[in-house]
């Protein structure tokens, strides 16, 4: 199928965050709850419309155990974007963010436009980190203000 625009995004974090899950529901809109760990890098395509014109995002999905960094550095090259993915019920992987964007800063454009994602908001239950709290009071995310947890989280 023929596109007017091509976007590459490149999806990083530490390993078992959900990043084949983030991609897996974002190109099939299905939920797998257990997927084997990602070895290298794997990738995903959607096509969208936008002012109609074709769209197609190009998601890479790469491996977060540190044995893969020197491969998945090379991904960086030419992504408009990068998830940065952590898990909400392992605080571990949110303390780790500052390395995963200083290699982002380091290895990609330095106008590519980086994205946090705190991922398994639907065991909120679990949360690592006490004192965060959803908002009702404010601007609407994807899930129309409500918490995942009750229905209708950023994918569904």
């Amino acid at each position: 199928m023929s596109y007017a625009y091509l976007f590459k995004y490149i999806i990083i974090g530490d390993t078992g965050v959900g990043k084949s899950c983030l991609l897996l529901q974002f190109t099939d809109k299905r939920f797998q709850p257990v997927h084997d760990l990602t070895i290298g890098v794997e990738f995903g395509a959607r096509m969208i419309t936008i002012d109609n014109k074709p769209i197609k995002l190009q998601i890479w999905d790469t491996a977060g155990q540190e044995s893969f960094r020197s491969i998945t550095r090379s991904y960086y090259r030419g992504a408009a974007g990068a998830l940065l993915v952590y898990d909400i019920t392992r605080r571990e992987t949110f303390n780790h963010l500052a390395s995963w964007l200083e290699d982002a800063q380091q290895h990609a454009n330095a106008n590519m436009t980086i994205m946090l994602i705190g991922n398994k908001c639907d065991i909120a239950h679990r949360r690592a980190s006490s004192g965060i709290k959803v908002g009702y009071g404010g601007v609407p995310g994807p899930s129309g203000g409500r918490d995942a947890s009750q229905g209708g989280g950023c994918c569904s």
